[in-house]
């Protein structure tokens, strides 16, 4: 589904979420920049990559320049259609070269999983900026040697997290941590498409690091805490039964787990690729607030107990992109909450989630 980009009404349905999230100043676009530009180098060039260089048409801050493919027929449809000149685009095996190559500033990692911690080393130690999409490494471990690297190189590190620039999910954080009903008491974050075809790398426990808690719950991980506002310290989790044996023989076709928080409010979501779910709840100490759609691309739709939500439906690639490229161009750090170091925050909890998976135990975070 294709998202409408209107910017001003953007700026205002954000205005009274400002205060919460430190990336919201930079949401704050002009109508026409015509400043330098952040170049970005796409690596990896399937489906979701496709759909992200046609929404960063919309940028003002950045521009596809640079694309990075094991595929020679990608890498030159791709350069006619983005314009990217044959000295920008690399293989896989080529790809240190970009050191040399003064017109990458960005290297927008959207590959597989597991090839995430590779990539960020390698575009980190050519002295490039590193944006990654989630989750961010397969493990906790590879997300902290990622922020290692980054940090030695002095570039930046950040997420693809987009719905911390969309204004449904940001007014749930503000509801959330501001307490606008009180302390919340119970979420609820669930995301789940039917899917699944043979040969697929989100299937290959290799390449993906398991099944949809990676590519899906790693979503609702991420709506519990910043709904909270806290981080989970203990978690239960159960696999749900393998419907499709002949395609989930390496990873789970659906988890479930309960996470527990410090003020005692508890999160549990399910994660699946045999049902179609896109929901996002929470119940406070004197209210209620939802959204159904939630996570996906939207067009979202919530509420409170009180009222309907009324926000502007906006290109989340785009005002994603945008944010991200003007902390580099202003050169700010990269707030906490879109960094390495969130990335880090979610797979410590998705490493706990399955561990408690296989234990049948609960599990301290």
């Amino acid at each position: 589904m294709k998202n409408t980009l209107n910017r001003r009404s953007f700026i205002k349905g954000i205005t009274a979420s400002s205060a919460l999230i430190p990336s919201l100043s930079f949401a704050n676009i002009p109508t026409k920049y015509e400043g330098k530009k952040i170049k970005v180098a796409l690596v990896g060039l399937g489906r979701y990559a496709e759909y992200m260089a046609s929404q960063m048409k919309d940028c003002q801050y950045c521009e596809v320049a640079g694309l990075v493919s094991g595929s020679t027929e990608k890498l030159e449809s791709w350069g006619k259609e983005y314009n990217v000149p044959t000295k920008n685009r690399y293989n896989y095996e080529n790809f240190d070269k970009i050191k040399d190559n003064p017109d990458i500033d960005l290297v927008y990692i959207i590959l597989p999983n597991a090839m995430h911690k590779d990539y960020a080393i390698r575009a980190a130690k050519a002295k490039k900026h590193v944006l990654v999409e989630k989750p961010m490494a397969v493990n906790a471990a590879d997300c902290l040697e990622m922020i290692k690297v980054c940090k030695e190189n002095n570039v930046q590190l950040a997420m693809g997290y987009r719905l911390h620039f969309e204004p449904y999910n940001m007014e749930m954080m503000r509801l959330g941590q501001k307490e606008v009903f009180g302390k919340v008491r119970v979420v609820e974050a669930s995301l789940g498409y039917f899917a699944g075809q043979k040969g697929e790398w989100r299937l290959s426990k290799k390449l993906a690091g398991g099944g949809p808690l990676m590519n899906l719950g790693v979503y609702c991980v991420q709506a519990g805490r910043y709904i909270t506002g806290e981080e989970p310290i203990s978690v239960t989790a159960q696999f749900g039964p393998v419907l499709r044996k002949e395609l989930f023989t390496e990873v789970e076709e659906s988890i479930t787990w309960q996470l527990e928080f410090p003020s005692g409010a508890v999160c549990t979501s399910t994660s699946t690729l045999a049902a179609g779910i896109d929901r996002l709840y929470a119940s406070a100490e004197n209210g209620r607030f939802e959204l159904s759609p939630a996570i996906s691309y939207g067009p979202f739709k919530g509420r409170t107990h009180e009222k309907e939500m009324d926000f502007p439906q906006i290109n989340q690639q785009a005002a994603q992109m945008d944010a991200i490229s003007k902390i580099i161009l202003e050169n700010k750090p990269m707030p906490d909450h879109i960094s390495g170091l969130e990335g880090w925050k979610d797979m410590k909890v998705l490493d706990a989630i399955y561990k408690a998976a296989e234990t049948g135990q609960k599990v301290r975070i």
